[in-house]
């Protein structure tokens, strides 16, 4: 079920993971990015990105800042 064009590690996994992490304190979605483009390797858009972390964000209650401008 491996879609060559999909990144690995699963980049749903990851959001969660770090939004574990950071589930005490803020976390800014342009931090979130960068360190999801780090630990993935993703080619995946800032905003497709932003999208997946808001939405399990919000999902897990968790406060992001914006600082997308």
């Amino acid at each position: 079920m491996h879609h060559p064009h999909v990144e690995s590690p699963d980049i749903a996994k990851n959001v969660d993971k770090l939004l574990a992490e950071h589930c005490t304190g803020l976390l800014s979605m342009k931090d979130a990015i960068a360190i999801l483009r780090e630990r993935t390797g993703t080619d995946r858009s800032d905003a497709d990105l932003a999208g997946l972390i808001t939405k399990k964000a919000a999902h897990l209650g968790i406060a992001i800042v914006s600082d997308m401008h």
